[in-house]
């Protein structure tokens, strides 16, 4: 299940328009907005060296976040972030407000575990995706979704509907039908065994 590991202290951005957000960054803070849960929107403003200490953590872009703005507690979740296309600065940050009784549609990571076992024999593992879309009510939305590779045959490829998803999360994807059965991962046969099938044959 989710927990909030961040809280981040916002306020309300008064000033609008681009040079306004330029004069922002100059002076270390982050432009921001937040939408969402039938609520106005509104411009917000964050310091940017906590902003980049937040996003260190894998946590922040796929998890609750509680903010605090003028002293209210608002939780929200992390849509998209701008970055500046050379210096290491965040530029402008999307929220959207959650509601713990609607649905939210994020992504999470996906962490492969027992990868060692499977490639103790020469085998590959091949990572075709690194996180999953779903959708989930806020109480059900997980940190990661972990995909066991240890009793994958060599040749086999693991989907999508084959990964056991948290109770009350759905993968955005397999809703949209059978043809959107993702792959997942595969376990490549070592080099040398493929190599030996095709001279025998």
């Amino acid at each position: 299940m989710s927990n909030n590991t961040h809280t981040l202290n916002a306020e309300l951005r008064v000033e609008l328009g681009t040079g306004a957000s330029r004069r922002l960054r100059r002076e270390g803070q982050v432009p921001a907005i937040l939408y969402g849960a039938d609520k106005e929107a509104v411009s917000l403003v964050f310091q940017h060296k906590a902003v980049i200490k937040a996003q260190e953590d894998e946590g922040f872009y796929t998890q609750i976040l509680t903010l605090n703005v003028g002293g209210e507690k608002i939780e929200a979740i992390l849509k998209d972030m701008q970055r500046h296309p050379f210096k290491p600065m965040v530029t402008h940050l999307d929220l959207q407000r959650v509601d713990a009784n609607q649905k939210i549609h994020t992504k999470v990571p996906v962490h492969f575990i027992n990868e060692a076992a499977a490639t103790k024999l020469g085998a590959t593992v091949a990572h075709h995706i690194s996180e999953i879309e779903i959708t989930c009510l806020p109480a059900n939305l997980p940190e990661f979704v972990e995909v066991d590779v240890a009793a994958l045959e060599e040749g086999a490829t693991l989907h999508l509907s084959d990964v056991a998803l948290p109770t009350g999360v759905a993968s955005v994807e397999l809703a949209k039908g059978a043809d959107h059965d993702q792959a997942v991962v595969t376990l490549n046969a070592p080099k040398g065994a493929a190599a030996e099938e095709e001279a025998a044959e």
